[in-house]
């Protein structure tokens, strides 16, 4: 079969920077007109400016209903149909303010309550917002997980908020299936040049992450970018409810 060459609409969450940012270097590069949706206006503006004329910013908090339906609207009414959706809005819950409490349990609620916010519910309610906008045949819808996943995080909450898409990803991709839309979940490790850990990760803990890999090195966000674009691209088509490790290796320990 020959491989579409009309451009596609793109829509990804956190596109202003990191891994959203590289992703939307990666489509636009091939054509591909993005829409760029994120909490922070200048963010998103910046990355529409550098991608010059090729993305659209979308600003919009989507771990609130109101907001996502809004995105949803804006995209439907400028674009009509979703070619590819990359969920790749999330981060670190500890880098959220924290809640002024000595209770233990209010601060494990607020915590777990802030990562699920973060990094499920965001992606959950773009995609429902516009699952009926996704094209059939040939859709493509991406999620961001971690490593973390299977490895945990250290609190906990940061990794079960990225493990609770896997059974999303699978149960979307079953419902998608028929309609000729696939479904798969990107993991990546330790990666540089992101705003993950807020300028608190350590030289040591830097060494020690990458120490952990095969391959000796951290990911940069375009090793993320790129498996996210070959897996919206026509070559991966029969490719669906999949978790795609990109950590050189780390989860399976040295």
């Amino acid at each position: 079969m020959t491989a579409p060459t009309t451009p596609r609409t793109v829509v990804i969450s956190g596109g202003g920077t990191g891994i959203g940012l590289a992703a939307a270097r990666c489509f636009a590069r091939g054509g591909d007109t993005t829409v760029l949706i994120g909490r922070r206006r200048e963010a998103l503006e910046r990355a529409a400016a550098e991608l010059d004329g090729s993305a659209v910013p979308c600003p919009a908090d989507l771990t609130e209903p109101d907001d996502a339906a809004r995105a949803a609207a804006f995209i439907a009414e400028r674009f009509g149909t979703v070619d590819v959706l990359v969920n790749s809005a999330g981060g670190n819950g500890c880098l959220e303010p924290r809640r002024d409490t000595a209770d233990p349990l209010a601060s494990a609620a607020h915590d777990w309550t802030v990562n699920f916010r973060l990094n499920t519910l965001t992606a959950v309610l773009l995609t429902e917002a516009l699952r009926d906008r996704l094209a059939s045949p040939g859709g493509r819808v991406l999620f961001l997980s971690s490593i973390a996943a299977y490895r945990g995080s250290g609190s906990g909450a940061y990794a079960a908020s990225k493990a609770a898409l896997h059974p999303y990803a699978f149960d979307l991709a079953r419902a998608l299936g028929p309609r000729g839309v696939t479904v798969n979940v990107v993991a990546p490790g330790v990666v540089d040049d992101t705003e993950f850990f807020g300028g608190a990760m350590t030289a040591e803990r830097h060494d020690r992450l990458v120490a952990e890999t095969l391959t000796r090195r951290a990911a940069e966000p375009g090793d993320i970018a790129e498996t996210l674009h070959w897996l919206a691209s026509h070559a991966a088509g029969h490719i669906t409810s999949q978790i795609i490790q990109v950590n050189g290796g780390a989860e399976r320990g040295r």
